[in-house]
């Protein structure tokens, strides 16, 4: 199974999403967490004033305006109550609880007597039996503290007056304190979403000149004088394009020049041998006169073709909407003028981008190597998904697999094709291949089922 995406756009963005989404889950843990224990400690210090405070009033009252004033110290969050003697239970269960006595006694100043119990979720300290039922007057119809708010922490102080008789501290936290920020977690979902998309927004605009230099190289190989890429854009970019034009500059002049070199050795070749026939016209003997004759067709054929195949397909000719199958249809027709067995299966809906010229000449070297070497030839056309197929098929001695790359090379024949009658000079299917490739397509060699040979040109739509 593929875990990486195949693309360079899919493998940035699924890294920088991965990291951005990972630290924002770990920052807003780690937030949650610090916020949640900042809390905590703020309601705990807030309770261990409000005791102490509270403690010192009562301490400097009479009995009786203590019982008169406790209702009033008494709240939703607090409740207040006098005893004659401490509650039941565990004084001082735990570290949290520890940690309050210690800081309340510190808060009093003199030595007191001073008990501590905390509960809630998540508290190592345990709340003991007696207290929860205690508290129990304090919840609600819903089970909660009084206002419907639910405990999630609770704090049971008990502290001993200067006259003997005790104080007792009930507070409990509400779980709304402790639940998700809605409106921070909103913000840093804003904020992820927006640094998501600026994300992806970057990662387009730098793969984008990958994808323009990845057109530009296929767009090169169809043609050579195309316009030259924009250079344009941050440094890199435009150096990279500025590296593409140079090298297709170059490749230009190359080609130019190669062609007026064969331009020139054409006209040289083609002078001596014109001398050559004009003299063997005056040669007595006949019989010597037509196989010098013969020999100088050949050669005159062999220079054609070498010029043909070194030329490849710049000709200048420009590419333009074409009827593929009318095209087919005027080769099958020519060929039958000219005693061949042609055959035209299938059809081809549309017009294809491509030369003219170029692709009439791919396939009548197909149309004629399976003339001359079957007898005759069947075109099969299909339109397959993105593709044109063209299949030129024949029913010939056909090639052996260790051959099939080798008929391409110039010059190469295979020896059962050097008879005399088949005539060639083994260049046709590397010019055909040549142009195929020149329209992004491919040619290539298959045997055909029952014997024979399939020549078979994709070109892309």
């Amino acid at each position: 199974m593929r875990l990486l995406p195949r693309s360079l756009f899919g493998r940035l963005a699924l890294l920088l999403l991965g990291g951005l989404i990972l630290a924002q889950l770990l920052s807003v843990y780690i937030l949650l967490q610090d916020r949640g224990q900042l809390i905590y400690r703020s309601h705990r210090q807030a309770l261990i004033e409000r005791t102490a405070g509270i403690v010192r009033l009562l301490d400097s009252l009479p009995s009786a305006e203590r019982r008169r004033l406790v209702p009033l110290l008494s709240g939703p969050d607090l409740r207040v109550t006098l005893a004659a003697r401490p509650a039941p239970g565990e004084a001082g269960a735990g570290p949290a609880a520890e940690r309050v006595r210690r800081q309340l006694m510190a808060r009093l100043g003199a030595p007191a007597t001073v008990r501590v119990a905390v509960a809630g979720p998540g508290m190592a300290d345990v709340m003991p039996r007696m207290h929860r039922r205690m508290m129990g007057g304090m919840r609600g119809p819903g089970g909660g503290m009084p206002g419907g708010h639910v405990m999630a922490r609770l704090f049971d102080i008990q502290v001993q007056l200067k006259d003997g008789s005790w104080v007792r501290f009930q507070r409990g936290l509400p779980e709304q304190l402790f639940a998700l920020p809605v409106r921070l977690l909103s913000v840093l979902g804003v904020l992820l979403v927006s640094v998501i998309l600026l994300s992806l927004i970057g990662v387009r605009l730098i793969v984008r000149p990958l994808r323009e230099l990845r057109q530009a190289a296929e767009g090169l190989g169809r043609d050579i004088r195309r316009p030259p890429l924009d250079e344009r854009g941050p440094t890199e970019v435009r150096e990279t394009a500025r590296a593409f034009n140079t090298m297709q500059a170059r490749l230009q002049n190359y080609i130019e020049d190669r062609a007026g070199i064969l331009a020139a050795v054409s006209h040289d070749l083609k002078t001596p041998l014109t001398r050559i026939r004009l003299r063997t016209d005056l040669m007595e003997d006949e019989a010597l006169r037509d196989r010098i004759q013969r020999d100088l067709d050949d050669m005159e054929a062999m220079v054609n073709a070498t010029l043909d195949f070194m030329r490849g397909t710049e000709t200048g000719e420009a590419s333009r909407p074409m009827d593929l199958m009318a095209l087919l249809e005027s080769i099958r027709e020519d060929a039958r003028e000219a005693g061949g067995a042609v055959r035209l299966l299938g059809a081809l809906q549309g017009t294809f981008e491509g030369k003219p010229l170029a692709l009439k000449r791919c396939l009548i070297n197909l149309g004629e190597n399976a003339l001359r070497y079957g007898g005759g030839a069947e075109i099969q056309v299909a339109g397959e998904g993105e593709e044109i197929v063209i299949a030129v098929c024949d029913r010939g001695p056909g090639i052996p697999e260790t051959a099939r790359q080798k008929v391409f090379e110039p010059f190469f024949r295979l020896e059962g094709s050097r008879a005399e009658h088949t005539g060639g000079t083994g260049l046709g299917l590397g010019i055909a291949r040549n142009i195929a490739r020149a329209h992004g397509g491919e040619l290539t060699l298959h045997p055909r089922p029952g014997g024979g040979l399939c020549a078979r040109l994709s070109l892309p739509r």
